[in-house]
Parts: structure tokens; C-alpha cells; sequence
């Protein structure tokens, strides 16, 4: 009864006037971040950080909350129209929705990442309204050794995920993990591999990369076709709506990205991200060599768009519950309540109940008006389709350099983008997939954090990866799945899944 009473007075806070109008705000504004490429949650509420001052700490929240998963509603509309993923955790999304796209079924997969996406930020408020403290206490149990182990699976689930060769799946993950390691070190605080460019000691941007492989690239393959095939999308757009066989397909992989995302999305260092990924490799998995993954399945929209909606939603858990960010948006979330006076840990829940629980109800209000809003706009987005292409490559060309070089005001950034959509370019031309390169790049650092913290904890006991059970248990589902995939009748299965590709 007293969840429910919870919720009664949290309605009761969302449903003023004024915080529905700052949820209105947010949620537009989250889209518009997530569709233009390079402006991400993270610099645009760092930008709004000092218009909070004027407002209570009640509608702050719940517009910065708007923005957050209006970004990543926003986000997968770039990955599937264009193959220029807004958010990093829609790197997955565009591998089959931009395929869908092609085949003129953009609505439907633009429909299946709208609807998958409000189902599972509302199961994931639910899951905050109900599980908070007892999730808490599982991200509690993962130290430094445990996140190791979670980021080694994730990796192998990379290579699993990958279509085409083994080996070059591997070879992309080993060069998202080189290019993470250019940055400053964190313990020595000594520039690593930045050639004396001042620009390189924070590292190479995500997204400069992100666009430059992925959108960048695709022009110049794009450009590389016959006049015939140039178009990046079919002038006989197959309707708005998914069909009944597409509902059939997503449902179930709406409802096990929603169970990843909303576990994973509790655990610091990018859940959504890695529920993605993760929801793409189940996918993958339960499709078998009949799925169409990298051509268009609409399982391989769903299932990602479902999990990292419900991971950005149990984010929110590690933040309310005990004050600790799991991501920098939640960080710079924590940065807000403590500018509004409120101290973010478990307090807040008694101490500020009317802070906590309307946040939770605001955003269940936000995800149904994310629906309402992003549903009538398929139409609109679908119109872009019909624009030739030699209108619309100059346009996508002029919003990347615009976002690249918004993220520092730099152009180096462009340059950087331009330089990645050369390497883009070959990777196309060698049939090699780009998304296990972003995983490892955006991986890499945080593993070698992780690594060198229990390395020391354990005073370099390497043996500290297998003593604590979380973390072996962890190890042993990656080394099960290097086994399996190893395994000469999956490889011979892998290879004729795969032979378009290859």
C-alpha cells in the first residue's frame, strides 16, 4: 500500500501544470539533441545547468530527466534513417534499422523503436518505483574486478554479434581498444600516444568517430555507386506500420531487451550501452541461421531500441537511491540536486519524498508523451526519404561538420571525422563491421581503469578475477561463449548465416 500511496502523490506532483510543461519541454527537446548528430544529453544539460538556478529543484529534475530519454528516443531516428548513430548505445539500432530504411520499411522500424521504447521506460519505472533498494544493493556487489569480467563478456558478445569473419571482428575490437588508449592515464595523469596534439590528450571523441565510420563512410560508399543505385532509399515506401508479422517478431525481443536493459542499466559505466549491445547479441542468438540480422530484421531495432531505454531508466536507481552516478548524465544529474541544496543519497527518498517520487511519476508521463510526439512525426521523418540524393548528402554532410564541431568548438573534431570516414570507406569496402570497433573503443578505457583498480586492491593478484565468485561466473559465461562459437558445426552455421555478408 505504500507504493502505492508513493505513487498517488508523485502523480499528484507531475500532473501541475508547470512540471508538465517542463516533462513537455524536456522530452522536445531530448528528441531534437538525439536526432542532430554530435549533440548529446551530456554537453546540452551541462549547457542548461545554470538556467536551473532560477527554478525549483522539483521541475529542474524532471526537465533534465525529459532531455535524457527524449535523447534516446531521438537518437535511434538518425541510425535508422541515416546511419548516423545520435547516441552511442544506437550504434546496434542502425546496423538493421538503416537496412529496413533501404528496403523502404523505415516507418515500421522507426514505429518498433518508438513503441519498444515506451514499454520499457515504463517497466523501467516501474522497476524504480518497486525494486530500487534491493537493485541497489546488487550494483553494490560488482567491484572493480567484477565490472573487468562484465566488460570482457561484453566484448566477446561482440564478437559473437559481428556477421561475417571471426577475425576480423577480433580485428576491430582490437583497434577500438588501441584507439581507446589514446588519452591521458588515469593514475599517472601523463598524456598516452597523443603525438604532442594538444586536442589528443582527452582522447578521440565518440562521436567523431561514430560519424565518421558510420556516416561519413556511407556517403562515400554511397557516392561510389552507379547514379541507379545511389539512393539511399526506396522511392515506394512500404506504409508507416509495422505489419502484424513485424509485431509477431518484436514482442518477444521488446520483453528481453526490456529485462537486460533494466538490470544492466543499474550497474555504473554504461548500462544502456552495454544493454544494447547486449540485447542485439541475444537477438542475434535466438534468430539462429534463419534470422536476416545486418539486412533488415526488425527484431535487431526492437530489442536494442527496448534495452537501452529501459537501462536509461533504471540509471536513474544507483542516483536517487545511494547518490552515486552511474553515467556522466546521472553525474551531472547529482550536479544539479546538490545546486538546488539537496544532498543525493538515500535521505532523499524520506527527507524529499515529494522530489523523489514525482520525478519517478513525471516519468512515466514523459515516456507517454515521447509516444505521442514521435508516432506522428514517422510521417514527417519518412517525407526525408523522397529527397534525392544529391540534396540530401550535402545536408547530412553540413549537420555532421555542425555537430562535430559543436562538441569543443574546434575544428579538429572535423578533421578527425573526415579522417575516420577515409578509414569508414575501407572498412565498407573490406566487408568489416564497424560497431564491435565502437564497443571496444568506448570499452577499452573503463576495462584498463577497472583492470589497474582491482590490480591494485588485490595488491597484483591476478588471481582476485577468479577468487570473487561474480567475477568468475562472469568469466566463465565469456569463456562458454568463445567455446560455443568455436565449435565446428556453429562455425559452418556462422559461415552460411554469414555468406551474403562475407
Amino acid at each position: 500500500m505504500d507504493l502505492l500511496q508513493n505513487l498517488a502523490l508523485g502523480f499528484g506532483v507531475a500532473f501541475t501544470f508547470q512540471n508538465l510543461l517542463y516533462a513537455f519541454g524536456g522530452c522536445i527537446l531530448g528528441t531534437l539533441i538525439g536526432v542532430l548528430p554530435g549533440l548529446g544529453p551530456v554537453a546540452t544539460i551541462a549547457m542548461l545547468l545554470p538556467s536551473i538556478y532560477a527554478l525549483d529543484a522539483t521541475p529542474a529534475l524532471i526537465m533534465l530527466a525529459g532531455i535524457y530519454y527524449g535523447a534516446q528516443y531521438g537518437g535511434s531516428t538518425t541510425a535508422i534513417l541515416i546511419n548516423v548513430p545520435g547516441e552511442s548505445s544506437s550504434v546496434v539500432t542502425a546496423i538493421d534499422g538503416y537496412q529496413m530504411a533501404r528496403q523502404g520499411r523505415a516507418g515500421a522500424a522507426l514505429a518498433a523503436a518508438g513503441l519498444g521504447s515506451f514499454f520499457a521506460g515504463c517497466v523501467g519505472t516501474v522497476i524504480i518505483a518497486a525494486f530500487a533498494p534491493p537493485l541497489t544493493e546488487l550494483a553494490f556487489k560488482f567491484g572493480p574486478a567484477e565490472y573487468f569480467s562484465l566488460m570482457v563478456l561484453g566484448l566477446i558478445g561482440a564478437v559473437v554479434l559481428a556477421s561475417g569473419s571471426l577475425v576480423k571482428a577480433v580485428a576491430m575490437i582490437i583497434l577500438g581498444l588501441l584507439l581507446g588508449q589514446i588519452n591521458t592515464d588515469v593514475i599517472s595523469g601523463t598524456p598516452r600516444y597523443s603525438f604532442d596534439i594538444p586536442e589528443l590528450t582527452d582522447g578521440i571523441g565518440f562521436v567523431a568517430i561514430a560519424m565518421g565510420v558510420f556516416g561519413f563512410g556511407e556517403i562515400i560508399a554511397n557516392l561510389g555507386r552507379p547514379a541507379e543505385h545511389r539512393e539511399v532509399f526506396t522511392k515506394d515506401v512500404k506504409g508507416l506500420w509495422p505489419t502484424k508479422q513485424d509485431f509477431k517478431d518484436a514482442w518477444p525481443a521488446v520483453l528481453r531487451g526490456t529485462s537486460l536493459g533494466s538490470i544492466l542499466g543499474v550497474l555504473p559505466g554504461g548500462g544502456a550501452l552495454l544493454a544494447s549491445f547486449a540485447a542485439y547479441t541475444v537477438e542475434k542468438k535466438m534468430a539462429g541461421s534463419n534470422g536476416k540480422f545486418g539486412k533488415g530484421d526488425i527484431r535487431g531495432v526492437a530489442g536494442p531500441e527496448s534495452a537501452n531505454n529501459a537501462g536509461a531508466q533504471t540509471s536513474f536507481i544507483p542516483m536517487l537511491t545511494l547518490g552515486i552516478p552511474p553515467n556522466a548524465v546521472m553525474a551531472l544529474m547529482v550536479g544539479a540536486m546538490t545546486i538546488k541544496g539537496i544532498q543525493p543519497g538515500p535521505q532523499v527518498m524520506t527527507s524529499n519524498p515529494q522530489l523523489f517520487w514525482g520525478l519517478i511519476a513525471s516519468m512515466w508521463v514523459g515516456n507517454l508523451m515521447l509516444v505521442v510526439l514521435n508516432l506522428p512525426l514517422i510521417g514527417i521523418w519518412i517525407k526525408l526519404l523522397t529527397v534525392p540524393y544529391r540534396f540530401l548528402f550535402p545536408a547530412i554532410m553540413t549537420f555532421c561538420c555542425i555537430g562535430l564541431y559543436t562538441l569543443n568548438n574546434n575544428a579538429f573534431d572535423v578533421y578527425m571525422g573526415a579522417g575516420f570516414a577515409v578509414v569508414g570507406y575501407l572498412f565498407y569496402k573490406l566487408h568489416c563491421e564497424p560497431a564491435p570497433l565502437l564497443l571496444g573503443f568506448i570499452l577499452g578505457p573503463m576495462m584498463e581503469e577497472n583492470l589497474r583498480r582491482a590490480l591494485l586492491l588485490s595488491r597484483g593478484d591476478w588471481g582476485t578475477f577468479v577468487t570473487r565468485p561474480l567475477s568468475a561466473g562472469l568469466l566463465l559465461a565469456a569463456t562458454a561463449m568463445i567455446v560455443v562459437v568455436m565449435l565446428p558445426s556453429i562455425k559452418s552455421k556462422r559461415q552460411e548465416a554469414f555468406q551474403d555478408a562475407d
